[in-house]
């Protein structure tokens, strides 16, 4: 069965160079554009990973980590989070929300595909 991805980014380019790794792969996507966005997305669209910006109109990705995690439906669904932001307290509050994965923009394409293929793999119960 085809992986669903919810991509949650603001930037443009970003969106695109998102969309197009994981469609590669063989993944179906579907993008918010902000946090609020996002949580409205969950309502028909059940993803198998979300890739998570930190800053994002209407609600921050931390917001919409917190909610996921506290969500019934979402709560296991496993979160990538990308941002600018590298320091260390900036990792932890983004694993503190709920993060499986915190990545660094600029970012590796090889390395963010990495991090979800397994953390899709750590997911399926075959």
């Amino acid at each position: 069965m085809t992986k669903r991805i919810l991509i949650v980014e603001d930037e443009d380019s970003i969106v695109a160079s998102l969309e197009f790794l994981m469609q590669r792969k063989g993944f179906q996507t579907l993008v918010a554009r902000d946090g609020i966005s996002a949580l409205e997305c969950l309502a028909t669209f059940r993803p198998d990973l979300v890739v998570l910006d930190v800053m994002l109109p209407g609600k921050s990705g931390h917001e919409v980590c917190r909610s996921l995690r506290t969500a019934p439906l979402h709560r296991d669904i496993p979160v990538v989070m990308l941002t600018a932001k590298g320091g260390i307290e900036d990792a932890d509050e983004g694993m503190n929300s709920g993060a499986d994965e915190y990545v660094v923009k600029p970012f590796s394409t090889r390395d963010l595909l990495a991090r979800v293929t397994s953390l899709l793999a750590a997911r399926d119960p075959r």
